[in-house]
C-alpha cells in the first residue's frame, strides 16, 4: 500500500512538473482583430422601481433600483462612485489608426458612449455628485438597449469616452499608428 502511495505521489508530481508553464516558451496573446466595447449593466427587470426611469429591458438582471442607488456614493469619496455592475467592457482598448471599434449596449438601460475632452459628470444631476458635467454631454446621443455605434477615423492618441447618464462608465481608446 505504501509503495502504491509513493508511486501515485511521484506520478502526480511528474504530471505537475510537465504541465507547469515555462514563461520563456509561451506564445504572445494574439491581438483581437475585431475591436469592440460592450456597454453593460445588470438591472433587475422584475423590479418596478426601474419603471418610472425607463424600465429595464434585460431578460435577467440582479440589481434592484434600491441597490443601484445605495451604491452611488462612498463615505470615502467626494464624488459619485456608481454601481460596479454598470461599466464599459473593456474600459481600455488599443487599436490602430485604420481600425474601427464597434460599441454595443448589452445592458437593460439606455446609455451613451460619448467622446469627451476630459472625464466629468453627466446630464443626470443626481448621478453627478461632486462632478461638473462634461460639456459634450449636453448633446450626447442615447444608445438604447441592444443598439450600437461604430467608431472610425480616430486619430493617434488617447480618446476618452463616457456615459453621459452614468458618468463612472468610462473608457479610453488608445489609437496607435501601424508599425
Amino acid at each position: 500500500m505504501r509503495k502504491t502511495s509513493v508511486a501515485v505521489g511521484l506520478l502526480l508530481a511528474g504530471i505537475a512538473a510537465a504541465s507547469a508553464v515555462d514563461p520563456s516558451r509561451t506564445s504572445p496573446v494574439i491581438a483581437d482583430d475585431d475591436p469592440r466595447i460592450t456597454i453593460r449593466d445588470d438591472c433587475d427587470p422584475t423590479d418596478p422601481g426601474w419603471d418610472p426611469t425607463g424600465g429595464c429591458s434585460l431578460k435577467q438582471g440582479d440589481v434592484s433600483f434600491g441597490e443601484f442607488n445605495g451604491e452611488l456614493d462612498s463615505p470615502l469619496a467626494a464624488a459619485v462612485i456608481g454601481h460596479q455592475a454598470w461599466w464599459n467592457d473593456p474600459p481600455y482598448l488599443k487599436i490602430e489608426t485604420d481600425d474601427a471599434v464597434r460599441v454595443r449596449n448589452r445592458g437593460g438601460r439606455t446609455h451613451t458612449f460619448t467622446k469627451v475632452k476630459d472625464f466629468g459628470g453627466g446630464r443626470v444631476p443626481p448621478l453627478n455628485e461632486g462632478l461638473v458635467m462634461a460639456p459634450e454631454c449636453e448633446t450626447a446621443t442615447n444608445i438604447a438597449p441592444g443598439a450600437g455605434v461604430k467608431l472610425s477615423g480616430l486619430s493617434a492618441g488617447n480618446h476618452r469616452f463616457q456615459c453621459c447618464i452614468h458618468p463612472w462608465m468610462r473608457a479610453i481608446v488608445k489609437v496607435k499608428t501601424e508599425d
